[in-house]
């Protein structure tokens, strides 16, 4: 990012300062007193790679140049991997395993890693350390998922958060739209999708009419779990009802079913597929052509294609993702946020500083021009600032990023952001819902092409695999799963 990027430093440092002398006025403990002279250090562990990590390491720096030595803070950052890299780290680091690291005063976290370290009362209330006014200046939802204590404490900062898009190779789509008829329209429903796959793959298999069952796929899914929990709520039901960290798994036969119809049973038929670990990897080799993922996704979206048949450069078409027909406009809310371990009062103060300081409206959207997670205070859900934020600093936002971020900011004013409290062994539960259906998919998609390449047609590879009673069968092993997760 080029030197204009801190251009704002100056103005947000007597917003800081201000706040630090008016600490009496806040929540904050009172006798708390931070000496620039001997700054209080604080580390945070996060999962940010990449660009995302530049980004946030440069707002760091920026922090640590300005507002942290006025104050006397000093933020070291550490990258511990991915979510699952970090998930260890942390969890060895509270439970004192052989040679991990002392904990960290900040790391990110996901609600269920929280609630696991929050039983051991190892997390701060962060409302200790904010006034009313600045927690009313936050997403409620946001707000809201942090509040994970036994009795409604805060114990996660909302810092970035994303949603779900569709995102689609045009290149591809366009000729197909043209011979079929198919319209982006038919892209806002789940059934929709499932049905504009069947007609591509059928469309792409009578291009070779000598080779029978040739068809290609036409899209993918990033965290099949997500279907289920925001489906389940466009739906009318709450998969894992929450109650006092009790929960109760609420598995509608007939939501199921519909999950059943429009993903199992297009993917065994190889309307839909996956290959790569994200589905973005999967449109980069060919495999398919469209998938729905995570907004923060949209910087990973391929601009070539690269198959057997050499490099073909694309172009995008990012739209909502889509809704089950009749449903209520629910959308996933998703994105780790931070929490706060308990020390001392000075480092606990001073973490929370700076998480206030990074969630600062221009702070958040310079992050989210890179990452593509989007802001987390209400006033930053504006298009308007977004370009000023970017025009004010010489940004060159890639038009995915952009697209994404304000396609964010229609979910937020237009859809009721989901996503379901922690309870105990949560985690276990979300794999259940990750890995089940999607392992039995793929496994069965292999015998369907076997039996294809012994001369059977498609529907008659398919049929024992996708009907009534193969749904029955996997529908009671499924809840079955979820149970036993659950019950540990």
């Amino acid at each position: 990012m080029q030197k204009s990027f801190f251009s704002h430093a100056a103005r947000l440092f007597c917003i800081s300062a201000a706040l630090l002398m008016l600490g009496g006025c806040g929540s904050s403990p009172q006798n708390v007193r931070l000496d620039p002279d001997n700054p209080t250090q604080i580390s945070i562990w996060h999962y940010y790679n990449g660009s995302q990590q530049a980004a946030f390491d440069q707002l760091v720096e920026e922090f640590n140049r300005t507002e942290g030595k006025k104050l006397g803070i000093y933020v070291t950052a550490n990258s511990q991997g991915n979510v699952s890299d970090l998930e260890t780290s942390v969890l060895a680091a509270f439970n004192k395993e052989v040679g991990s690291s002392e904990p960290p005063d900040i790391f990110s976290s996901y609600a269920d890693t929280a609630y696991s370290i929050d039983k051991l009362g190892m997390l701060v209330d962060l409302e200790t350390y904010m006034t009313e006014e600045e927690l009313e200046a936050y997403v409620d939802s946001f707000i809201e998922e942090g509040r994970i204590g036994a009795d409604g404490e805060l114990r996660i900062f909302p810092t970035a958060k994303s949603s779900e898009i569709f995102m689609m190779s045009k290149t591809d789509w366009e000729p197909f739209a043209e011979a079929t008829g198919a319209s982006l329209e038919d892209l806002a429903t789940v059934e929709g999708v499932t049905a504009v796959a069947q007609t591509y793959y059928e469309w792409t298999d009578a291009q070779t009419p000598d080779i029978e069952g040739d068809g290609k796929a036409f899209y993918g899914r990033d965290a099949l779990a997500n279907l289920f929990l925001v489906g389940s709520m466009q739906l009318g039901t709450e998969l894992f009802k929450v109650e006092n960290g009790s929960v109760t798994i609420q598995a509608d036969e007939a939501i199921m079913r519909k999950i059943w119809d429009n993903y199992y049973v297009p993917y065994v038929k190889g309307y839909f597929s996956s290959y790569g670990r994200f589905r973005s990897d999967d449109v980069k080799i060919g495999e398919i052509i469209a998938y729905t993922g995570s907004t923060s996704s949209a910087n990973y979206f391929p601009d070539e294609i690269e198959t057997a048949d050499g490099t073909k450069t694309i172009d995008y078409i990012t739209l909502p993702a889509p809704v089950f027909e009749g449903g209520e406009a629910y959308a996933v809310q998703q994105g780790a946020g931070m929490v706060v371990t308990k020390s001392t009062p000075e480092r606990e103060y001073a973490a929370v500083t700076f998480l206030k300081w990074f969630t600062n409206e221009e702070n958040n959207l310079l992050f989210g021009c890179t990452s593509g997670y989007m802001p987390v205070k209400k006033s930053a859900f504006s298009v308007q600032m977004l370009d000023q934020t970017i025009a004010d600093n010489g940004l060159n936002v890639p038009g995915k990023t952009y697209e994404a971020l304000t396609s964010c900011f229609d979910t937020v004013q237009n859809t009721t952001l989901y996503t379901n409290k922690a309870f105990d062994h949560g985690a276990d539960a979300r794999n259940v819902l990750e890995y089940d259906l999607a392992d039995k998919a793929a496994a069965d998609r292999e015998t369907v092409v076997a039996r294809m390449e012994q001369g059977s047609s498609l529907e008659e590879a398919c049929a024992d695999l996708t009907d009534d009673q193969a749904f029955e069968n996997w529908y009671t092993s499924f809840v079955a799963a979820l149970n036993e997760a659950v019950a540990q």
